[in-house]
């Protein structure tokens, strides 16, 4: 068994007990380990000590746990592994920026911390070949555009270091840009009928910073006052295509997974880099959407 594999032991079991007390010498036993080298090794590959990473995972559970109002706060925190609704309030303040109570009486998507897939960073597949992994189905092809296409929608600029899935917990900045566009959407002339949605992460104006566009095709690249455009130029492109079982998996942890795996371990092993941004194309940023693809513009690795 490779030392990762140890570790994946390790973050199932893990999932499958938040609920309960879970000992560093129980984690140390299953991965073969001594604790010490355990630690060392869990923080290496996940970047969170052990710890700090099952809070992160227990405050995930809790959070969707308080969408049901007819549950106690106090019986969330209990049935999420917190040991009294004091401990439970100040560690989700800590990480979300708001009381349990807030939360529940204005509920906003949350960015949480995934549970990690390390498969992921080291399996290498060829191109147009399907590879599973974690409930994901994750393919990777080239496609060529002959003509531009043209999108509109709205900007927003966020810290980097407050991108979702890159570990920072918080309000899903990205998840409201979206409602705020579909809102807005009927209202918006010239789309292109059955046109696909966009989202792009791009560089920001300033340093530290990124921007994100969230629209929908449109027959030409015009502008329309309050609104932002955005082209995707002919060219070849990497396309990463990804499969969950609903759409909530999809946007809050398949996409993160089918990235890191882009970015990290794909992209790398073939000497490549890309332009500086990242399109994820849906049929539509809806519920009933279980698919989408990740658009890149490759570069050979310098």
């Amino acid at each position: 068994m490779h030392a990762w594999e140890q570790i994946q032991v390790t973050l199932d079991y893990i999932e499958d007990q938040l609920a309960e007390e879970i000992k560093i010498e129980e984690l140390s036993r299953l991965a073969a380990l001594s604790q010490f080298y355990y630690q060392r090794l869990f923080s290496r590959l996940v970047k969170r000590s052990v710890n700090d990473y099952i809070k992160l995972r227990r405050l995930a559970r809790a959070s969707e746990a308080l969408k049901d109002k007819s549950v106690r706060i106090l019986d969330v925190a209990l049935d999420s592994g917190f040991s009294s609704h004091e401990t439970f309030t100040r560690s989700f303040k800590e990480a979300f920026g708001m009381t349990p109570e807030e939360y529940r009486s204005n509920p906003v998507r949350l960015n949480n911390f995934i549970k990690p897939q390390l498969l992921l960073n080291y399996t290498l597949i060829d191109e147009n070949v399907p590879l599973i992994a974690d409930g994901i189905v994750i393919e990777i092809s080239r496609r060529k555009l002959t003509s531009p296409q043209y999108f509109i929608g709205l900007t927003v600029e966020e810290p980097s270091a407050q991108m979702p899935g890159s570990g920072a917990t918080g309000v899903d900045e990205l998840g409201m840009l979206w409602d705020s566009f579909h809102e807005k959407k009927p209202s918006i002339q010239g789309l292109k009928d059955g046109g696909d949605e966009l989202g792009v992460a791009y560089p920001g104006t300033k340093e530290g910073y990124y921007r994100y566009f969230a629209g929908t095709e449109t027959d030409s690249g015009k502008a329309t006052n309050g609104y932002s455009t955005w082209e995707l130029p002919e060219g070849e492109y990497i396309v990463c295509s990804f499969e969950a079982e609903d759409f909530e998996h999809l946007i809050m942890d398949a996409v993160y997974k089918a990235d890191k795996y882009l970015f990290e371990t794909w992209l790398p092993n073939h000497k490549l880099t890309c332009q500086p941004f990242a399109a994820e194309r849906y049929a539509s940023h809806t519920p009933e959407t279980t698919g989408m693809e990740v658009w890149i513009a490759p570069l050979p690795l310098q």
